[in-house]
C-alpha cells in the first residue's frame, strides 16, 4: 500500500512484532478500499468480449438486472454480478475465484452457487458430448443443486442480450459498498 511505515525484514521468520502490527495496519486499509476495488476490476470487464455479442462487463450487469429486478436478495444481486469476475485473469477456475472473492460476505449457498456455475453452464453447451452436458448431476443430491440451476437458467445463460435493458454499473455502486464494506461473515 502507499503507508508510510515499512517493515524492516527481508524474511518474514525475521520480523518483529511491530512489523506485523504494520501489516495488520495495511491489511486493514486495503480492505477497506475492496469496494473500489472491485468496482475498478468490473469496469476493467468492458474491454472484452470473449467473442459474445456484448462485453464481459455488460454480461454481468445482464445477470445482475434481471437477478434484481427478480426481487433477489442482495447477495444473489452480488452473485449474478461478480459471478464471472474470474474469467480474464483464471479461465479454468473463474468460478472459485469469483466465489472467494464473494464468500467472507455472502451466505454459504450463494458462494457455492457462483464456485459451482460453470459445471452448470455446461448443460447449455450444444458443443459437448450428452455426458459432458449432464456434468452437473454429479451435485444431484447436494442441497444447493436446485439454487445453482435456477441461478443459470434465469440470470446468467440468457444474459449476452445486446437488447436487454440493462441497468449501468454506477446503479450497483451503492449495493456493492454495502456488501463488500459490511463485516465479512467469514475469511
Amino acid at each position: 500500500m502507499s503507508g508510510s511505515k515499512r517493515v524492516g525484514f527481508t524474511a518474514m521468520k525475521e520480523g518483529t512484532a511491530e512489523d506485523f502490527k504494520i501489516i495488520a495496519a495495511n491489511d486493514r486499509e486495503t480492505a477497506g478500499e475492496l469496494p473500489e476495488r472491485l468496482i475498478e476490476h468490473l469496469r476493467e470487464m468492458a474491454h472484452d468480449d470473449g467473442a459474445y455479442r456484448i462485453s464481459r462487463l455488460d454480461h454481468v450487469l445482464q445477470c445482475a438486472t434481471r437477478a434484481y429486478r427478480d426481487g433477489a436478495e442482495e447477495d444473489w444481486v452480488i452473485a449474478a454480478l461478480f459471478h464471472d469476475i474470474g474469467d480474464v485473469l483464471a479461465p479454468f477456475t473463474h468460478g472459485q475465484v469469483a466465489a472467494e472473492i464473494i464468500r467472507p460476505f455472502v451466505k454459504e449457498e450463494v458462494a457455492w452457487v457462483v464456485r459451482n456455475h460453470g459445471t452448470f453452464q455446461m448443460h447449455y453447451n450444444k458443443s459437448l458430448s450428452e455426458e459432458e452436458r449432464r456434468s452437473r448431476d454429479k451435485f444431484k443430491d447436494h442441497p444447493y443443486y436446485q439454487l445453482a440451476v435456477d441461478f443459470c437458467e434465469k440470470w446468467d445463460q440468457n444474459s449476452f442480450d445486446p437488447a436487454y435493458p440493462t441497468e449501468r454499473l454506477e446503479f450497483f455502486i451503492p449495493l456493492i459498498k454495502k456488501v463488500f464494506g459490511r463485516q465479512p461473515f467469514s475469511s
